[in-house]
């Protein structure tokens, strides 16, 4: 039930008339047609129950109709920044000062941060954005109740090369984005051919479109570009009214809708769900006279996370593609191209909220001081057309400076560490000659940019590690000489996160964090700068104070730590061998969401593969403290701009949302090994390889 009212309290709810408008000619039309599709399917079902998958049944549930409106109210599953971001800060600068912000987080500019004035920040705790993340996060089964988002890592890379440094003279272009690893799969390859368009590629299922792949004339690939689109407001209540909120000197009437919420076996629930003029109340404190709202600029029209691609996705050539991003909304997107004239670049698409104070990267006052004056989108925004390196790469690293005649403004303090980006440059601007194989290759890489840096700061006092104590010895032994490679077969990618992510930091944040906090509060301390997953703090982080350690001379900690996670995985796994091995610590499976349900059936278990690559690397794996994979690419394209017949593709954990299907989950081994199928294109390769064929008929 909370749930449904969060969801419910994070739909659109402006003019329809506007908000079709927005995207262009024919999205209205994709869109009804789109669901039309949908609701025979359904329509089907009702005829031949057994059409339905288990999911269903085993939720004991059927199918409502979708109408195209749902296309653009339900907004929730796009990925939007920086709520999550901006609580975690204002508590960490409340509770423990701004030397433990610097030590949690690596802000871009880097400029000092302070609370606003007016505002108090004992009203914000860690449950104040519970409803928000109840309406945007998956949906967890289990009932339990939603935890903060990781803050790290984002995701998703990719780059276009330019036919001047390719083997065949055609561009090259690549796309990995990152999201919760899962089952069914989260996006769905399809090949769409009809008079106007013959496009290929991913979307989203529950959306019409392609937003990444190619129509014969230009590819396309898209990273998020982490634009800031969310502030949290605190208004001040009414002493005598809690439904009067003070704004510019006067107070205001909160508005107020009651939603019928139908529930299975008992009464229909009326739901209240409160609005300011910034956006949904997400917490009210009565004893302290405050609601907290968010304002999402993802709630204004035009904004519904990925539909502008049935606009581009039409485009004849690089200037099409360009021209219908103008009017792209949201998520922020790095969007690289490539046609096959040789025009190739990058477009920074979306819509940044112009603030009148501050730049939006702390809570502030709803008392009218902080206001929105506008955006800015389309051309305002940076690109770069055919860069003089022959190829532009984007990994949610701060991109701006490579940016062609942009004239500057803050689009967020919140980036992606560059360790993808500088991994995916060293190797782009080493040669040239480059391959649809060399670029699998690249996607695949999981060579640690952290544990190359880690491991060269160590260096500097390799004769002092290797006389420490035994445990020491022996760690180092291991590490040194090691490439920093995670592959599966390796037992230095265990010792290594290990040591780095459990032993290491810790180790060092307490003994930064002691004299700011005294020794009754300092482990406290250390989890609330490490919040999230286990692999969520900014590495950086790590690096600078295992810099600062080795410079100073002082690396008794450093030697201790090494010992500590040397003993740890002896005592978890015995003596150096084969259970060291990276691939037995890091895996994946994917899963079923009912995996969490109270009664799980078998078939919701996905199988458990080793996975290389960790939260650094180009071939991003992020796992929790299981050793579980939860964040990465589980789709990957890389295109041969004009021979596209040679362009491959993987989708994991299949094709197919039924797990009766054989396509359900058997891509899941090919994806395991960092392997892709073709993606053939050509109606001549099609018919070739076609295995069935389904014909769709209207009734009659």
């Amino acid at each position: 039930m909370e749930r449904d009212r969060a969801a419910r309290l994070f739909l659109y709810r402006g003019d329809m008339a506007t908000e079709w408008s927005s995207y262009g000619e024919g999205v209205r039309e994709a869109a009804e047609r789109f669901t039309a599709g949908i609701n025979a399917y359904i329509r089907l079902t009702e005829l031949e129950p057994d059409l339905l998958g288990p999911d269903f049944a085993a939720l004991g549930t059927t199918p409502s109709r979708w109408s195209p409106e749902d296309l653009c109210r339900i907004r929730s599953h796009g990925l939007y920044a920086n709520a999550e971001k901006e609580l975690a800060r204002a508590l960490t600068l409340r509770d423990l000062g701004p030397e433990a912000e610097d030590l949690r987080a690596v802000r871009e500019p880097r400029l000092p941060l302070r609370l606003p004035e007016g505002f108090d920040p004992d009203v914000l705790r860690p449950e104040v954005l519970d409803v928000y993340r109840l309406a945007c996060a998956p949906v967890d089964l289990s009932g339990a109740r939603p935890r903060p988002a990781p803050l790290e890592p984002d995701g998703s890379n990719n780059w276009v090369i330019s036919g001047e440094r390719t083997a065949t003279g055609r561009p090259l272009l690549a796309n990995d984005p990152h999201r919760t690893v899962g089952a069914p799969a989260l996006r769905h390859i399809t090949h769409l051919s009809c008079p106007e368009f013959d496009v290929i590629g991913a979307g989203e299922p529950a959306l019409p479109g392609v937003s990444i792949g190619h129509n014969g004339h230009v590819a396309f690939g898209l990273t998020i570009f982490p634009i800031d689109q969310e502030d949290l407001y605190v208004h001040e209540l009414h002493p005598d009214d809690p439904g009067l909120y003070r704004h510019h000197g006067s107070w205001r009437p909160f508005e107020r809708t009651t939603e019928r919420i139908p529930v299975r076996g008992g009464p229909a629930h009326e739901a209240e769900l409160v609005f300011s003029l910034y956006g949904p109340v997400v917490y009210t404190d009565l004893e302290r006279r405050a609601a907290v709202v968010v304002r999402a600029a993802w709630l204004d029209h035009g904004m519904a996370p990925y539909l502008g691609s049935v606009r581009y996705m039409r485009a004849r050539d690089g200037r099409g593609f360009r021209e219908a991003l103008r009017v792209w909304g949201t998520p922020g997107e790095n969007q690289v191209y490539a046609d096959t004239e040789g025009d190739f670049g990058w477009i920074a698409a979306g819509r940044v909220p112009v603030r009148t104070r501050g730049d939006g990267s702390m809570p502030v006052p709803g008392d009218g001081g902080h206001e929105w004056a506008g955006s800015r989108s389309g051309s305002d925004l940076p690109t770069a057309r055919r860069p003089a390196s022959g190829w532009f790469a984007s990994a949610n690293e701060n991109n701006l400076g490579r940016a062609r005649a942009w004239t500057p403004f803050t689009v967020t303090r919140d980036w992606a560490p560059p360790t993808r980006y500088e991994r995916i440059a060293e190797e782009l601007s080493s040669r040239t000659g480059w391959t649809v194989e060399d670029v699998c290759r690249l996607q695949s890489d999981v060579v640690s940019p952290v544990a190359r840096a880690a491991l060269a700061s160590l260096g500097r006092h390799s004769d002092a590690l290797a006389s420490a104590g035994p445990d020491t010895r022996r760690a180092w032994r291991l590490l040194r000489g090691w490439d920093g490679s995670m592959a599966v077969d390796l037992p230095q990618p265990t010792l290594f996160e290990h040591w780095f992510r459990h032993r290491l930091l810790p180790a060092l944040l307490r003994e930064r964090l002691l004299p700011l906090v005294g020794a009754d509060r300092v482990e406290e301390a250390v989890r609330g700068v490490s919040p999230g997953r286990d692999t969520a703090l900014d590495p950086r982080i790590g690096l600078n104070l295992l810099e600062e350690a080795v410079e100073s001379g002082e690396i008794g900690p450093v030697a201790r730590s090494l010992a500590l996670a040397h003993r740890d995985l002896v005592d978890r796994s015995g003596p150096l061998g084969p259970a060291w091995n990276w691939g037995e610590h890091h895996f994946a499976r994917l899963d079923h969401p009912l995996a969490r349900a109270e009664d799980p059936p078998a078939w919701a278990f996905g199988r458990r593969v080793p996975r290389p690559g960790g939260a650094d690397t180009v071939n991003l794996t992020a796992y929790d403290s299981s050793g579980r994979q939860y964040h990465g690419a589980s789709f990957r394209i890389v295109i041969d701009v004009g021979g596209w017949d040679h362009s491959v593709a993987i989708n994991a954990p299949g094709q197919s949302g039924d797990p009766r299907s054989p396509h359900y989950d058997d891509l899941t081994d090919r994806w395991a090994r960092d392997a892709y199928f073709p993606l053939l294109y050509s109606r001549e390769a099609v018919d070739r390889h076609r295995t069935e064929i389904l014909h769709l008929l209207p009734p009659g």
